[in-house]
């Protein structure tokens, strides 16, 4: 991955820092999946990564500032940070998502988070950045929390926006 972006457009600068679709993929375990390690997010990913391709996806994140990595102990594992950019990246999710709702195939139990999200527009965005930065980098939220706009799900409460 490049240092410098090819020019000095926005939309350039932005493609070369999240547009191969893995960065995108690792990104949404992180921030939807609560996924912060790498054993966790090669395990669990849906699209079958391979190592050697996270390793080098998670190296660029943390070098263009999406993310940190906290080294492991002995006998401990790395945990990878959302950054505040990192964070930032939610309302580029929920677009990504809906145009994809719109435009490509989804099978229902996948579509769900975008839809809710969608649906739930920029104060349930806001409401999830403030849980990440809670979660990622110990920033208490702002003022008292209202309760989850997410419908809970049949027998169950939900507090935050999961995997399905």
């Amino acid at each position: 991955m490049r240092d410098e972006p090819r020019s000095g457009c926005p939309i350039n600068g932005s493609v070369e820092a999240l547009g191969d679709r893995w960065s995108l993929i690792v990104l949404r375990d992180v921030i939807f999946g609560g996924r912060r390690h790498f054993r966790d997010l090669l395990a669990n990913s849906m699209e079958g990564i391979a190592s050697n391709i996270l390793s080098s996806r998670l190296k660029a994140l943390v070098a263009k500032g999406l993310l940190t990595h906290e080294e492991a102990a002995r006998g401990r594992r790395g945990t990878y940070s959302l950054t505040e950019a990192g964070i930032q990246t939610v309302p580029i999710m929920v677009a990504l998502g809906s145009w994809g709702l719109r435009h490509l195939p989804a099978t229902p139990e996948l579509a769900v988070r975008a839809r809710l999200l969608e649906e739930g527009g920029p104060p349930l965005w806001e409401d999830l950045m403030d849980e990440l930065r809670e979660a990622h980098l110990g920033i208490p939220p702002p003022g008292p929390r209202p309760p989850p706009r997410v419908p809970a799900p049949p027998g169950g409460v939900r507090t935050r926006i999961d995997e399905p």
